[in-house]
């Protein structure tokens, strides 16, 4: 019976549905190009200088602590409802975990391959790009990796405040007593996280096959 509402909902409501995903998507890649932007400099900065890394990684375990409702509802008062404080707070929520792998990543370059390649004649730029950069992507990849789980399961949440998206299905399944509105909401954002992760990981593979 369960499986026959789930066939039902998708023969009547599929647009629907398809509205919900793009809209889940979309928030969800906004959020993670914005924590992007912010986290891998914050990240870098980390790396370089000692005080300010300390720094920005309390700042960061203390995002990591705070509940992704939380900041949601804070939000509230200060930009009122809708997208925008959604892809405010899931920014928010994705820089700790790109900044903290950032700074991981290249403190993980050996000390000896930079001196070898300054020794053979690099300048600063091109040992960056060139020998740093790449050796710590595959940690950099790591961090969008779990930046983007924490994206898309946390942009359920955002449906209390407007901004739309699968969450949607799943708060109107628990106020109707729906299953398999429950079953399709959060079934597709399992779905999306596993496959995210999938890509990720063979993205990482490749980077580690080509450069470490």
């Amino acid at each position: 019976m369960l499986i026959q509402e789930i066939i039902n909902y998708f023969r009547v409501n599929s647009d629907q549905y398809f509205e919900y995903l793009v809209g889940h998507l979309t928030i969800s890649t906004k959020a993670l190009f914005w924590a992007t932007i912010i986290g891998l400099p914050l990240g870098y900065l980390s790396y370089r200088i000692k005080n300010l890394g300390e720094l920005f990684q309390m700042g960061s375990q203390l995002l990591r602590i705070i509940p992704s409702l939380a900041i949601l509802f804070i939000l509230i008062p200060l930009i009122g409802v809708g997208e925008f404080p959604a892809l405010i707070a899931l920014s928010f929520l994705a820089i700790p975990a790109i900044l903290v792998n950032t700074a991981l990543g290249f403190h993980e370059v050996p000390m000896i391959t930079k001196e070898v390649a300054s020794g053979m004649g690099m300048n600063h730029n091109q040992l960056f790009f060139h020998v740093e950069v790449p050796l710590a992507m595959p940690y950099i990849l790591n961090g969008l990796k779990l930046a983007l789980v924490e994206i898309l399961a946390s942009a359920t949440l955002a449906t209390y405040i407007g901004a739309g998206g699968l969450g949607t299905l799943i708060f109107t399944g628990l106020g109707l007593y729906r299953m398999d509105l429950l079953i399709i909401g959060g079934g597709t954002v399992t779905i999306l996280s596993l496959t995210s992760i999938a890509i990720f990981d063979l993205i990482i593979r490749k980077v580690k096959k080509n450069y470490v």
